[in-house]
C-alpha cells in the first residue's frame, strides 16, 4: 500500500471525525438502544447499575475506611467520585478497544464514519455514568458536605477527560482490529493500573519514601484528579492540568496518525 504524507494522513483521519459529528444523531439513538437492549424488561432498567454501584461503594467506604483509618465524612465521597470516574474511564477503554470487532455487522453493511462505533461506546458509558452520579448528591446530603465555587472547574476537567479517553479509544480499536490479542492486555493492565491509582487510597498515604513517580507518571491519576478535586471542594495541581493538556494533544496526534494510516484496512481486519 503507497505510504500517504502526514498531511494527507491527518486528512483522511479528520474527514471520518467530522462526519462522525455531523452524523451525531445516530451516535446517541444507538447509545440509548444499547442501554435499552441490556435491561430490556426489567422494572428500573439502568438503575440496576446505580444500585450495585452504590452497594459497592458502601461496601467499599467501610472496609477501607476502617483499613486506612480514614474518616468516613471525608472518605466516602472521595471514594465515590473516584469509583464514578474510575468506571467511566475503565469501561470506556475495555469496551472501546473491541468498538470495530463488535461493530463489524455494521461496518461491513453500512457506510457510516468509523469513529461513530467509537463514540457510541463512550456515550453509552457517559449515560452510565449519568445514572450513577444519583449517588453523589445523597453522599453529600448525608455527611453535609459543602460545595464550593471550585465545583465549576468540573465541565472543562470532565471536557478534558473525555478528550483523552476518546484518543485512547480510537487508538485501542485500530491496534484491538489488527491483533485481537491486545483487548486481553488492556483488561489485565486496566486492572493493575485501578491498584497504583489513587482510587480507593488517598494519595496523602503514599508514604514519603515511596517518592512520588507513581502519580507524577500515572496519567489516569491526573485525568481523575481534574474532576474529582473540584468535586471535593479543591483545586488540582498544575501538574494535573498540564500533565492532561499535554497528552490530550500528543495522544491525539498519535491517535489521527494511526487512524489516518489504517483507516482503508480496518474493514479488511475485520
Amino acid at each position: 500500500m503507497r505510504s500517504l504524507n502526514p498531511g494527507k494522513l491527518f486528512q483522511v483521519a479528520w474527514h471520518d471525525i467530522r462526519g462522525t459529528f455531523i452524523n451525531y444523531h445516530v451516535i446517541t439513538t444507538m447509545g440509548w438502544q444499547d442501554i435499552a437492549t441490556r435491561y430490556k424488561r426489567t422494572r428500573i432498567g439502568a438503575f440496576w447499575l446505580t444500585i450495585g454501584t452504590a452497594v459497592t461503594i458502601a461496601a467499599l467506604g467501610f472496609v477501607f475506611g476502617s483499613l486506612f483509618r480514614q474518616p468516613i465524612k471525608e472518605y466516602l465521597p472521595f471514594l465515590t467520585i473516584g469509583t464514578l470516574i474510575w468506571n467511566l474511564l475503565s469501561q470506556s477503554l475495555i469496551e472501546g478497544s473491541n468498538s470495530f470487532v463488535v461493530s463489524s455487522g455494521i461496518i461491513l453493511q453500512v457506510r457510516l464514519p468509523l469513529f461513530i462505533h467509537v463514540m457510541r461506546v463512550l456515550w453509552r458509558n457517559i449515560i452510565i455514568l449519568g445514572h450513577n452520579l444519583l449517588i453523589l448528591p445523597l453522599v453529600f446530603l448525608i455527611f453535609m458536605r459543602p460545595v464550593s465555587l471550585n465545583v465549576l472547574l468540573v465541565i472543562p476537567g470532565f471536557l478534558l477527560l473525555t478528550a483523552n479517553i476518546s484518543w485512547m479509544m480510537l487508538a485501542l480499536a485500530i491496534i484491538c482490529a489488527r491483533f485481537r490479542d491486545v483487548s486481553q492486555i488492556v483488561q489485565s493492565v486496566i486492572q493493575i493500573m485501578y491498584f497504583v491509582t489513587p482510587v480507593m487510597w488517598n494519595e496523602k498515604l503514599l508514604p514519603a519514601r515511596a517518592g512520588t513517580a507513581m502519580l507524577d507518571y500515572n496519567p489516569l491519576y491526573h485525568l481523575i484528579s481534574i474532576v474529582r478535586s473540584p468535586l471535593l471542594g479543591n483545586l488540582p495541581s498544575e501538574m494535573n492540568w498540564i500533565f492532561s493538556l499535554i497528552l490530550m494533544v500528543g495522544g491525539w496526534i498519535l491517535a489521527l496518525g494511526l487512524f489516518g494510516r489504517y483507516h482503508k484496512r480496518i474493514p479488511y481486519w475485520l
